[in-house]
């Protein structure tokens, strides 16, 4: 590997100085792109109207995953005084500006699924 080769990698190398492997570090998981797009759907939501949009999502894995995206604020929680507490959650400018290209990414999976899934099969046997 040459020099320049070797500096170019550099960058992807140190995951915080990498902002490609820094970002996506945080949609790797199963869940947060999904969490984008029901808020990005349907808006402002509680808890429990995400958990139900989802279904197959833990109250915990849930917790953990919109702390996460609202930690890169990608999304923001409001919190009402009231009793029983009520709190709810809806995406940001910046969370809103991630829609369009999570979306080419879904578009471009439903296009070519079934390429992918032959290929799949193909590497096993």
């Amino acid at each position: 590997m040459s020099d320049l080769t070797k500096e170019k990698n550099k960058k992807f190398s140190i995951k915080q100085s990498c902002p490609v492997r820094n970002v996506l570090d945080r949609f790797g998981d199963k869940w947060s792109v999904l969490i984008l797009l029901v808020l990005d759907q349907e808006g402002t939501m509680r808890f429990n109207e995400i958990h139900q949009a989802i279904g197959d999502i833990s109250q915990k894995m849930l917790t953990v995953s919109l702390r996460t995206l609202e930690a890169d604020g990608l999304v923001s929680r409001k919190i009402y005084a009231q009793i029983p507490p009520k709190v709810e959650y809806k995406l940001t400018d910046l969370g809103h500006s991630l829609i369009p290209h999570i979306d080419a990414l879904a578009n471009w999976a439903n296009q070519n699924l079934q390429t992918i899934t032959a290929n799949r099969l193909a590497f096993k046997n």
